[in-house]
């Protein structure tokens, strides 16, 4: 067993590297001071109108996501709006939802989402993005529901700080002054450090639609944002080196946590039962109605994203047998499609043993304080997905 957490950790460790490259860089950009003048440049420009401000990304992010897949390449915005959340009065958790709701519901419910929808429908031997209608109006009402949660959240503790989650959790860096914002003056200097942040997230961004980039070439562009921001910022590289261990410091249990949650899917990998599993789950399906059996596929899907919390890995395993299970059942394919889209990307913010750690390590937001905000909205979310299901099966949605 502890063998297995040591190989979780290495395993992992891409994912872990990832997080204290892409903290290191914004940390750096932060210790900067120009996101400090950006954000209360932003604070002075939309005074009486900021509540605005947050639901409009995440309408943005959800967009991304549905069209491009925006996920991992969207977790470097999460520092900005940390830090631009705690200003206007709220808490680390509203900042990540921005981004964590906007890109994980957006990709969840997305209808022309490449990486899920066009692969599975494929598998399904369906025509490419079909039942568009049906999705746009899933999309819109599961987007919409997030913002709602996230605003309520966010103007109970803006209120009564008292109430925040985060009470008791140092943000360091993160932490931002809102008066002292407003009165930052946004110099030459900072808007320098920002267009070097703004040309590496569009390489980055860039590189991930139109080359594939992964996590290798991602810590790249990072570490070189992160260095020339450094250096427009004049830092020298001792500097430049201290600032990224600094980051470092606050960073790795979130990062290492992400290592052991790995090593329980190596049990299970070595173990060679994940397969028997997902057939065990899935085979009882047949025997029941098949309104019952769509809901079931759903629950099944939801599960399966523990083990396999990557979106096309779960679509190459489950389509397979689940396709054929829905003819069997008399149920369209499309179906089964929509139940291992909502399955898989709902609960990418949910399981510890998907990119969750990542946003939460990357927010500083511990993940069962996450956990304790996000829950009590996922069973909220999964009760609609039921009912989206429950409205497919009665309109033969094909």
């Amino acid at each position: 067993m502890f063998i297995s957490l040591y190989k979780g950790l290495i395993d992992a460790g891409d994912i872990i590297f990832f997080i204290m490259i892409s903290y290191g860089t914004f940390y750096l950009i932060l210790e900067s001071g120009a996101l400090h003048a950006a954000i209360g440049s932003l604070l002075r420009n939309t005074k009486g109108k900021d509540a605005f401000v947050l639901p409009l990304f995440t309408y943005l992010f959800a967009t991304a996501s549905t069209f491009f897949g925006m996920y991992e390449e969207a977790f470097g915005f999460i520092p900005i709006f940390v830090g631009l959340a705690i200003a206007m009065g709220y808490d680390a958790i509203v900042g990540m939802s921005v981004v964590a709701l906007g890109c994980g519901l957006g990709f969840a419910a997305a209808f022309m989402n490449p990486f899920t929808v066009g692969l599975a429908q494929k598998l399904s031997e369906l025509p490419l993005f079909s039942g568009l209608g049906f999705r746009v109006v899933s999309w819109f009402v599961f987007v919409t529901m997030g913002i709602m949660w996230m605003m309520r959240y966010g103007n109970r503790i803006r209120k009564d700080p008292s109430k925040s989650l985060m009470a008791g959790i140092d943000m360091g860096a993160m932490a931002l002054d809102h008066d002292e914002l407003v009165n930052t003056k946004f110099t030459g200097r900072n808007r320098a450090v920002l267009l070097v942040l703004l040309i590496g997230m569009s390489i980055l961004i860039w590189g991930v639609l139109k080359k594939g980039w992964y996590f290798d070439e991602l810590c790249g562009i990072l570490l070189i944002t992160g260095i020339a921001a450094g250096v427009v910022n004049g830092y020298g590289p001792s500097r430049i080196a201290v600032i990224f261990i600094d980051a470092w410091k606050d960073i790795v249990f979130g990062a290492c946590v992400v290592g052991i949650s790995r090593g329980v899917l190596l049990v299970m990998r070595q173990g060679q039962i994940i397969d028997s599993v997902i057939y065990g789950l899935a085979q009882p399906l047949s025997s029941l109605p098949k309104w019952v059996a769509a809901e079931g596929m759903l629950f099944v899907q939801t599960l399966i994203n523990f083990l396999i919390p990557s979106g096309s890995g779960q679509a190459a395993t489950t389509i397979p047998i689940m396709a054929p299970l829905s003819d069997i059942l008399g149920i369209p394919r499309q179906i089964a499609v929509l139940a291992y889209q909502y399955g898989d990307g709902f609960s990418n913010i949910l399981w510890p043993t998907t990119l969750l750690p990542v946003m939460c390590g990357i927010a500083k937001v511990p993940i069962e304080r996450w956990w304790k905000y996000f829950v009590p909205f996922f069973f909220l979310l999964f009760s609609v997905q039921m009912v989206f299901i429950f409205v497919a099966v009665l309109i033969n949605y094909s």
